[in-house]
């Protein structure tokens, strides 16, 4: 009997599965504004729309340029085509149209966090419905480890955010986690790369949703933090990221064949 692995204890067991998920585990060949559309898709169809209502942005190659929709054009409808390139000021540099006013905040966030790559902000509707207690996010459940100890909270709705005083408030409440919920509001996801801030977003948006169920029946029991300490960069893994969103991009372009345009 091949018994290789039966007498290794759990932490050399998961450096043997990151090694292979290093080896094995390919991602995508989008381009960059590819990926962005197919999340605006991906995202629509998880939960995330609500109308014309949020952003998702992404840097451009340039420093302080991004990529983000036009303003009047729904999730549904985003194509690689028809995003638009902006600078900090919002000033289309790319494309045609304007972008939404909120995107200030995106502006500033890219400033205070040079590990960013992608901002994703919606008003999923069981993220939108748990804002509205003013409590924050729990972390209760495996499949949403992804965001263990990795969601900030911010009590105080300062009004839309178009202004700077909403970009600095954004930016500091959210500090160096990846994830903010916003009381009133909704989420705010800030990703080292496309497929993460959009696999994280839908693990957002279903962690909101068991959040309510669970609180529903009882009281939300906490989990042992190390064990969610592990599972967070177990999931996390780029790897993981990686193929996940490769996964919901095939999903979603069973139906959607104009995305890459």
């Amino acid at each position: 009997m091949n018994n290789k692995t039966f007498n290794l204890d759990k932490e050399q067991l998961i450096k043997q599965s990151f090694a292979l998920m290093d080896t094995h585990l390919q991602g995508t060949n989008y381009t960059q504004t590819q990926k962005l559309a197919l999340t605006c898709r991906i995202l629509f169809e998880n939960g995330h729309d609500s109308g014309l209502a949020g952003q998702i942005t992404a840097r451009g190659e340039k420093p302080g340029t991004y990529l983000t929709q036009r303003l009047g054009i729904g999730f549904d409808e985003i194509c690689a085509s028809n995003l638009l390139l902006v600078n900090e000021d919002l000033e289309v540099l790319q494309g045609e149209g304007m972008a939404n006013p909120a995107n200030r905040f995106h502006s500033w966030l890219y400033r205070a966090r040079p590990d960013v790559q992608c901002i994703i902000h919606t008003h999923a509707v069981h993220t939108a419905a748990l804002s509205m207690l003013e409590v924050p996010l729990e972390i209760s459940h495996m499949d949403n480890c992804v965001l263990y100890d990795d969601v900030a909270f911010l009590p105080k709705w300062p009004g839309i955010p178009v202004g700077n005083e909403e970009g600095e408030m954004i930016s500091k409440a959210i500090g160096s986690k990846r994830a903010l919920l916003l009381a009133h509001h909704g989420l705010l996801v800030a990703a080292s790369s496309i497929e993460e801030g959009c696999i994280l977003s839908i693990a957002f948006e279903r962690a909101a949703r068991m959040h309510l169920l669970a609180a529903a029946a009882g009281k939300i029991q906490p989990i042992n933090s190390d064990l969610g300490r592990e599972a967070h960069d177990w999931i996390l893994r780029g790897q993981r990221n990686a193929v996940g969103f490769a996964y919901y991009a095939r999903r979603s372009l069973r139906m959607n064949t104009d995305c890459l345009e």
